[in-house]
């Protein structure tokens, strides 16, 4: 009994210090040997990526590793293909299929945040699925309709275009919401909830509800302690407007 118990302790010492770095393991088929491929990331500025990383592809396949401080929103460039495939860089294993053609349709999978990040998507997209399949379909008739000047067929198409998107907002609104409420360890609550305080319309309240909901590595992460910043910011009240300036001499009058 002591030994399996030796064992399990020795397995779960194995497990946590795997957790101290990541390793990205890729395949890249059809992609030729000694292609480039870049990690970015977010710049001082928030406004543009920078390099983290570089790898070559070898026998279809590339390999990635470091240590991440926190989870964060990381880029894969690769040379040739046009676009980037976002992931969530964290501790652990991850694993990414690159696919060559579309490269937005490559998979990530492994740790539990790239793959709450997938599962979230693939449910936005079925929410947002008539809007998107109303515009494949009639894009050629809007495009007729502007060619030929028919106001009547463009006002008809984009008022019915309008209702789809509404409705889709709206579930997509609650969608967040309920994921907000339903996953306090999750980074994509914390990049949800930082959106949500940008957006005037929302419950500041509620809001503020789900940041203390959070999981405590997320309130410290980057992003959690912009929130707590703009949360304070906003309930911090400002100086009054109708404070009456000092008093200044006129100009050009003497004492």
């Amino acid at each position: 009994m002591k030994k399996i118990i030796l064992l399990l302790s020795a397995t779960v010492f194995l497990v946590s210090c795997s957790k101290t770095k990541y390793t990205i393991s890729g395949t890249a088929k059809g992609i030729a040997d000694g292609k480039t491929i870049i990690m970015e990331t977010a710049d001082a500025s928030g406004m543009g990526l920078m390099p983290v990383d570089t790898v070559k592809v070898a026998n279809g396949k590339f390999e990635i590793t470091g240590k991440a401080t926190e989870p964060s929103f990381h880029m894969l460039q690769v040379e040739g293909i046009e676009g980037k495939f976002p992931f969530i860089l964290e501790n652990g294993d991850i694993t990414i299929e690159i696919n060559k053609d579309t490269i937005s349709k490559s998979k990530v999978a492994g740790t539990y945040n790239n793959d709450e990040f997938v599962q979230f998507n693939e449910d936005l997209m079925k929410i947002q699925k008539d809007v998107m399949d109303y515009q494949k379909k009639n894009t050629p008739a809007m495009t007729q309709a502007q060619q030929k000047n028919d106001t009547a067929t463009i006002n008809k198409l984009m008022k019915e275009y309008g209702k789809l998107q509404e409705v889709s907002n709206a579930a997509s609104k609650k969608a967040y919401t309920t994921y907000s409420e339903t996953h306090p360890k999750s980074f994509i609550t914390v990049l949800i909830i930082q959106g949500m305080l940008n957006d005037p319309s929302l419950d500041f309240k509620k809001t503020e509800k789900l940041f203390e909901g959070l999981d405590e590595s997320l309130k410290n992460s980057k992003p959690g302690k912009a929130i707590l910043a703009k949360i304070k910011e906003t309930k911090t009240p400002s100086v009054s407007a109708g404070a009456a300036p000092a008093a200044q001499a006129p100009v050009g009058s003497s004492k």
